[in-house]
């Protein structure tokens, strides 16, 4: 299968600072590809580069083979969502904050969008500035759902959420990834890439030191992707 993402020499400089250094890999058209490493390793700089959010100082990507500097981003964006590691809501109820996606949503897809990442269906009338920090976690991953994305990009999405929690939202990115939406996940901890990675993408100090399947992935004492 040809590659979702072609990184090529991918470099971001800031205040003489690199934060990803010559990156060269290919981000497959299918499954669940976890980004691991240390804390500042890069991992949310190479996320927000494929989201057009950051640019590269040098290098290139590709998106399904078309260069993504030539692509509108917020066109991008619809096929390529994001969900950050700090939840942002937006003033208004649950169902509002859905419909900032999709002004078409009907109340039934609404509630579907809800269940799917483990939110009450009567959480729709509820004013979103009061959920919880996990609760406004789930709510953006399902409002990024609302247009039924191309591509899921999570950086750290479960960071805020408890065990039974996390567990819904491991299922959801592999139940999306078997019905054809590939995932890209950031995350830094080791187990929970054991349980869903299909295919794993290592950084440490900006630099690529693994891209290959979970049982390839050397042993590091250094860089074992916790904080």
């Amino acid at each position: 299968m040809s590659a979702l993402f072609g990184i090529d020499g991918l470099t971001v400089t800031r205040d003489n600072t690199r934060l990803l250094d010559e990156v060269t890999t290919d981000i497959p058209g299918s499954g669940v590809t976890t980004v691991i490493g240390a804390s500042g390793s890069g991992k949310s700089t190479l996320l927000r580069c494929l989201n057009l959010l950051e640019s590269p100082t040098t290098g290139a990507i590709t998106y399904r083979g078309t260069d993504l500097a030539t692509l509108d981003p917020r066109t991008l964006r619809r096929k390529v969502a994001m969900v950050f590691q700090k939840p942002t809501v937006f003033a208004g109820t649950v169902a509002d904050n859905l419909r900032t996606a999709d002004p078409r949503l009907s109340d039934s897809d609404a509630a579907a969008l809800l269940t799917r990442v483990g939110l009450p269906v009567d959480a729709l009338n509820r004013v979103a500035d009061t959920m919880s920090g996990g609760e406004a976690q789930r709510l953006c991953l399902a409002r990024a759902l609302a247009t039924a994305p191309e591509v899921l990009l999570a950086d750290e999405a479960t960071s805020a959420l408890d065990e039974a929690s996390t567990a819904v939202l491991e299922n959801l990115a592999v139940q999306l990834a078997a019905g054809g939406t590939p995932v890209v996940w950031v995350t830094h901890d080791m187990g929970q890439m054991h349980r869903i990675a299909d295919q794993v993408i290592r950084l440490d100090h900006g630099r690529l030191t693994y891209a290959g399947p979970p049982a390839g992935l050397p042993v590091s004492g250094h860089d074992d992707g916790s904080r």
